[in-house]
């Protein structure tokens, strides 16, 4: 390949840096330039509900690239860019400066934006969405010196915020619009056993209700009407109520999307030079298109978009996964929910530790676990590899997985 090929990344996430790697492994002699809007080095944004709050870590102690960056991989860094229009005709990226920077082909990797809700917004003191290491760092702060938080949402992030506050000595509510927590990602059994844990942690979790009003009060602390015709004061508010795709910047070039970037298996959106990866695509899952929103898709993802952009030949089909920590509880699913799988299985492990399996016919379609690591990495390749299983077998604690996983080799 010519050694004036370029290659355009956009976004400084896992996918983007995943992309921008893997590109210049594919093709050693091309160009390639990774457009990153914050004024760093791309990090890893997981410890940002966690370990930065609680004052273990700083986001920069952990690059995505590694101690070397993106640099030490071949790839050019642009930070503090901010991409806002794609001329298509010409091939050019415009930035927010004004500069016009051509490529032969290009990877949108712009990632997610957070959901805002008009009751508590952003631009209001005291009121954070985390997305950024600055905001990590604006709430630790706020948090380090404060005796009480709201938390709006009972996901993931809001649970991570929620047990961070708590370890701390701040007095934590959360609030969630639906009747559980975790509904997306978890069944009622498990969301039951981390709404426990939290309880005795000293969080106090409200379900099925939302926020109404918001006040300031005169002491500078926030009072919050729930629709439930409750009022919870609080010095800070943390709200996570999920994201939506970030798809401007393709919308506005004219790409295909549909809450999302439309992709194909190799990560080609309807320009054919044209890739795009990660939280902001909508591309071919096993039960029909689907988005998703979690480090391991972005990062795997990323590389397939790359590699493609390089004149990669490389489907995307890992089965893609989460993890979330909170208090003692390490949180894991693995593979492709179903809306109605043909079974599911429970092993029972422990006091504070399950297994839950989703059946697909005679095969493993997903499987999700509380303080089960090794059980999960055994069942994240029984799903890539499709191998069929056993239903009583799973559910049967003194059936090792890894003795099924053996026996099906």
């Amino acid at each position: 390949m010519s050694t004036d090929r370029r290659i355009v990344v956009v976004g400084g996430g896992p996918a983007g840096v995943a992309a921008a790697l893997a590109a210049k492994q594919q093709d050693a002699a091309a160009d390639v330039l990774l457009l990153n809007d914050e004024h760093c080095e791309p990090y890893e944004k997981p410890p940002l509900s966690k370990a930065v709050l609680t004052g273990k870590v700083a986001a920069h102690d952990a690059p995505i690239a590694g101690p070397k960056g993106v640099a030490g991989g071949g790839v050019a860094l642009k930070p503090g860019t901010r991409a806002t229009e794609i001329d298509r005709g010409a091939r050019e990226v415009v930035t927010d400066s004004g500069e016009r920077i051509g490529y032969d082909a290009l990877v949108l990797a712009t990632g997610s934006i957070n959901r805002e809700l008009p009751t508590l917004p952003a631009e209001q003191k005291g009121i954070y969405y985390l997305r950024t290491e600055a905001e990590a760092r604006a709430l630790k702060d706020h948090l380090h010196q404060s005796r009480s938080l709201l938390v709006v949402g009972g996901g993931l992030i809001g649970l991570e915020v929620a047990a961070s506050a708590a370890e701390l000595g701040v007095k934590t509510t959360v609030i969630e619009i639906a009747p559980r927590i975790l509904a997306r990602v978890s069944d009622p059994e498990t969301s039951a056993l981390i709404h426990a844990r939290h309880r005795a942690g000293g969080v106090d979790i409200r379900t099925a209700t939302a926020a109404a009003a918001l006040r300031e009060l005169p002491d500078g602390r926030f009072a919050v009407e729930t629709k439930g015709g409750d009022t919870i004061t609080a010095d800070l508010i943390v709200v996570g109520i999920g994201v939506a795709p970030d798809d401007r910047l393709a919308k506005a070039a004219g790409l295909a999307t549909q809450d999302g970037i439309i992709v194909d298996d190799h990560g080609r959106s309807s320009d054919p030079i044209i890739f795009a990866a990660g939280d902001c695509t909508r591309f071919p899952g096993p039960h029909g298109p689907i988005r998703l929103e979690n480090w391991r898709h972005a990062q795997e993802h990323g590389a397939v978009a790359g590699r493609n952009a390089a004149g990669g030949d490389v489907a995307y089909g890992v089965a893609p996964s989460f993890w979330s920590e909170q208090f003692d509880l390490y949180i894991q699913g693995v593979g492709w929910q179903m809306p109605q799988p043909s079974a599911k299985v429970r092993r029972a492990i422990g006091e504070t530790a399950t297994l839950l399996f989703e059946l697909d016919g005679a095969r493993l379609a997903y499987a999700a676990g509380i303080n089960a690591q090794r059980d999960i990495a055994v069942a994240r390749r029984l799903i890539e590899r499709r191998l069929p299983v056993d239903a009583g077998e799973l559910a049967d604690p003194g059936k090792p997985l890894a003795a099924m996983l053996k026996a099906k080799v």
